[in-house]
């Protein structure tokens, strides 16, 4: 079957369609179209529209014989009906007969026992960049026999019905597990097609494949450890992960096998730029090139050049780039055998201590509960940091149960013995607006002694009420940094706030404590 008689079966006719097109000339159509500018950097830059991020809530699965029993069904994982998707699908390709589509074969998991082929149609060229940017590219003798296991059908101007075709609104991304389709339509944001395929990973990985599917950054050290980053948007993930002195495997989306490797899912990074720096994040800002796409940012008055700082729009401006714009990357993306774990919490309570171990446990628990603090916002009556838990640090990604995820997470833990830190990249020596920021250095010094071994042989003391084993000592560290009892000036106001951060915690995670076994529950706080 030719390009053209598939697109046919698929239900959309008399289209123009552009076969895995080259991303200088993708960049180009999007710049006469007038759907993209170019900035000095060499990068395009395009405005998603209405939506500037993910839309959680209109986020759907089909739900039928094949995702009944298995999905934790929910406010998260919202079901759809398989009618409704058949009727939203011959909808869309009636809405993209006619007009001059983007096609594209790519794949997703780096490692080939796991390859997933995925097929692409998109109404927009730059959105069809994205999808060449993001995803794994075949090499040009695969693309004439390529056979698609996922079909991606994304048309930002085609806007549902709710009354008549059941979304919430006119906007959605909708996975049918059975037709192996992902709808995306009615918004711009290019973050809903590689956050589709995700959720179908964290889906079918771990139940066809014993593969935990995980929302995480990787790097590969010198002598071949594998390091992985697990931290919600704000906690450092990306910047921690990009160490000059390691090798990055992928900064978003990962699976650990049966066999112990950690690979990447996808083929390129997508990254925030809000304040971005060469300084403050060298390999990032230096992705910026040609070949990049920005999203949402703005110019400097009367110029091409980007100005990283303006919020206008979005606080959430991105850009994607392959994987091939950062230098010091491991090809294929795959490492071996993890020997450590991090969890980042930007704690803005100021509470949790710069660096713990955990053990596996505690692992599990940490993992489910997925915890960071925003600070305090500019909203009347909001005068403290607030709480955030999203479960295996990517909720609206996973469709199965957290404690599935968590039991994965701690067999391979204790199986491969990796050890596994919990860092605060947030307050230290009060909350927000009385302590101070930890410094990226501390944190990077924190994480290079762990990955050392120099955290190994070093005498460690547990800490009340959440549990956690602080190290006595760690080199060009302050004793009184590392516990962070010390670092408040008021002791009995620490208390105070680890005692309401702790049952903040417990009430969090009472959703999910009867799915827990009792070593994950033996890794929870205790509060009297």
């Amino acid at each position: 079957m030719d390009k053209n008689q598939f697109l046919e079966s698929i239900g959309i006719t008399n289209s123009t369609a552009h076969w895995n097109m080259d991303p200088t000339e993708l960049a180009d159509k999007a710049v006469a179209l007038g759907q993209a500018k170019k900035t000095s950097l060499g990068a395009i830059t395009v405005d998603t529209g209405e939506f500037t991020g993910r839309s959680p809530q209109d986020r759907f699965i089909v739900k039928d014989e094949v995702t009944e029993k298995d999905v934790w069904w929910g406010n998260i994982n919202v079901p759809f009906d398989a009618d409704k998707f058949d009727g939203l699908y011959d909808k869309m390709t009636k809405y993209l007969s006619g007009k001059e589509i983007y096609a594209r074969d790519g794949y997703v998991c780096a490692d080939n026992t796991y390859r997933t082929n995925i097929r692409t149609v998109n109404e927009y060229p730059w959105s069809n960049m994205f999808v060449y940017n993001m995803f794994l590219r075949p090499e040009q003798e695969e693309l004439a026999d390529f056979k698609h296991d996922w079909l991606i059908l994304n048309a930002p101007g085609f806007m549902a019905d709710p009354a008549i075709d059941g979304t919430r609104q006119h906007n959605f991304a909708i996975l049918n597990f059975k037709r192996k389709v992902a709808l995306v339509g009615g918004t711009g944001y290019t973050g809903e097609m590689k956050k589709g395929i995700f959720s179908a990973l964290n889906y079918l990985l771990p139940l066809e494949h014993d593969v935990l599917a995980m929302h995480c950054s990787a790097n590969l050290g010198e002598k071949g450890d594998t390091a992985i980053f697990f931290g919600l948007s704000g906690t450092g993930k990306t910047t921690l992960s990009a160490d000059p002195n390691r090798k990055l495997i992928g900064d978003d989306e990962h699976g650990w096998s049966p066999e112990n490797t950690i690979f990447n899912f996808e083929g390129g990074c997508y990254a925030k730029t809000i304040n971005l720096t060469e300084e403050s994040e060298p390999e990032i800002y230096r992705a910026i090139k040609k070949g990049a796409i920005l999203e949402n940012i703005r110019f400097i008055k009367d110029t091409d050049e980007v100005d990283f700082a303006d919020d206008s729009v979005t606080q959430n401006t991105r850009v994607s780039y392959p994987i091939h714009h950062i230098d010091n990357i491991v090809v294929p993306s795959i490492g071996h055998n993890p020997k450590n774990i991090f969890f980042l919490a930007c704690d803005s309570f100021g509470v949790l201590p710069p660096i713990a171990r955990l053990t596996p446990g505690q692992a599990a628990f940490h993992f489910i509960s997925g915890y960071t603090a925003k600070v305090a916002g500019t909203e009347a009556g909001i005068d403290e940091p607030v709480t955030v838990f999203s479960a295996c640090f990517g909720a609206p990604f996973m469709p199965l149960h957290p404690t599935r995820y968590a039991e994965m997470l701690s067999d391979k833990i204790q199986k491969t013995g990796a050890n596994v830190w919990l860092i605060n990249t947030g307050w230290s020596g009060g909350s927000y607006g009385v302590g101070s920021r930890m410094k990226l250095k501390l944190t990077r010094s924190l994480i290079t002694a762990a990955l050392e071994g120099k955290l190994d042989n070093v005498a460690y003391h547990k800490q009340e009420v959440f549990g956690l084993f602080l190290p006595e000592s760690c080199p060009g560290v302050p004793y009184e940094i590392l516990n962070p009892r010390y670092a408040w000036k008021d002791e009995s106001a620490y208390e105070k706030t680890k005692v309401k951060l702790a049952k903040a915690f417990l009430d969090n995670f009472k959703k999910f404590s009867e799915y827990a076994n009792d070593e994950i529950l033996a890794g929870a706080p205790v509060v009297d």
